[in-house]
């Protein structure tokens, strides 16, 4: 919905004036390089879309949150005095562990009512769940600074930060850092390399000399939770205590190189253990490479990488589907097409592709007909834009 119908829809149901009305918005993402690496202290090479979450909130005088959605008959009210006790809402809870993680941080959380309008496609692999979360910390930071009399602007970053723990400590889900970071700190037309053990980066300009990125939305709903993201997890901690064995000093799979990897890999003795870190290790070097293929204008290159990841993720790291690898395949059938992979955790969600801007039409056409052929779906295709960051919208 446009901005003002968000606003027309929160007065009808909330009542009073848009005078005393707070609107935020905060982006969904695609990570073009680096699946799977985050949370194992590597690099990522994510932007963030124009796809976003738009809150519209006011200010309430009492101790509830009150939370609707313009597509939802849903109402969730939370008592700020018990904010622990609604981890089992299907929708609110995202937002209930944000107030909850930063009230347990020390911010004062006031009553608010709220509205949300998300144009990121949920399940999608885009991380509608970081748009909601960046979203709503800033709300609630925006709040908190008001009543303390705070002028400084809100840190985005620790924003991020606040919407990861949220997810660790309420919704359960170990995710990395990327999504959150990259709905929070998007620059327009740019891309962030990331480095996710110290959250150093960089805006690399994302200069495709005449391609375009395609989402491809396999309409297969993927949920972190219940997609084995933990068990994978559990399977890199498993990969770096035996290589440890060797290398004592290393606390992440990011500090082990290609080179020290082959040494050393006999030290992990399950296959599959092996197969994650083989992967995760590769795919960081695949990244910092890529990123210098794009610096270097060598977008050809820049399109290997991402085939090479996709395999990898198919095939070490096993959280591709059905889905996912036929809508990469059938586009590499179509000439324009430079490169195409999953993005996001896998088990469903979305692909993304960099495609000759004149070969998009036919992109669009052969690999929607083949995708609802082979799988019985009909996928949705974005051609997408680089927006900003999560932010306040003054009205």
């Amino acid at each position: 919905m446009e901005l003002n119908a968000i606003i027309d829809r929160f007065l009808e149901i909330y009542g009073g004036t848009k005078e005393d009305l707070y609107v935020f918005e905060s982006p969904g993402r695609v990570n073009l390089i680096g699946e799977h690496t985050d949370y194992n202290g590597g690099y990522v090479f994510p932007a963030a879309l124009t796809m976003k979450t738009t809150i519209v909130a006011r200010k309430r005088n009492d101790q509830k949150i009150v939370l609707r959605a313009t597509d939802l008959e849903d109402v969730v009210e939370a008592d700020i005095s018990n904010l622990a006790d609604y981890k089992d809402l299907w929708w609110g809870n995202y937002q209930i562990g944000v107030a909850y993680e930063m009230q347990n941080m020390g911010y004062d959380i006031v009553g608010v009512d709220v509205l949300y309008d998300d144009t990121v496609p949920h399940g999608s692999g885009l991380s509608s769940s970081a748009a909601i979360e960046v979203s709503t910390a800033l709300m609630f930071a925006t709040l908190h600074n008001e009543k303390k009399g705070i002028t400084e602007d809100v840190d985005m970053v620790e924003m991020a930060k606040i919407s990861q723990m949220a997810e660790h400590h309420y919704i359960g889900v170990k995710c990395g850092i990327m999504d959150q970071f990259t709905s929070a700190m998007g620059k327009k037309d740019c891309a962030i390399l990331l480095n996710c053990i110290d959250l150093t980066y960089e805006y690399a300009h994302l200069d495709l000399k005449g391609k375009k990125l395609v989402i491809s939305n396999t309409n297969k709903k993927h949920k972190l939770g219940d997609s084995k993201y933990n068990e994978r997890r559990g399977e890199c901690d498993s990969a770096l205590e035996a290589l440890k064995g060797a290398m004592p000093d290393k606390t992440c799979l990011a500090e082990i190189s290609p080179e020290e990897f082959e040494a050393h890999k006999h030290l992990i003795n399950n296959d599959i253990v092996r197969n994650r870190a083989e992967h995760v290790i590769y795919e960081i070097d695949r990244t910092v490479k890529s990123v210098e293929a794009l610096k270097n204008g060598d977008i050809e290159l820049f399109g290997k990488y991402m085939n090479q990841s996709h395999d990898s993720l198919m095939n070490l790291y096993e959280v591709s589907c059905k889905e996912l690898d036929t809508l990469v395949f059938e586009a590499r059938k179509i000439d324009g097409v430079l490169g195409s992979r999953m993005t996001g955790a896998g088990f469903g969600g979305s692909t993304v592709s960099v495609v000759e801007e004149t070969s998009v039409e036919e992109f669009i056409e052969k690999v929607g007909k083949a995708y609802t052929e082979i799988c019985g779906l009909k996928a949705d295709f974005y051609v997408t834009d680089i927006g900003d960051g999560g932010h306040r919208v003054f009205i």
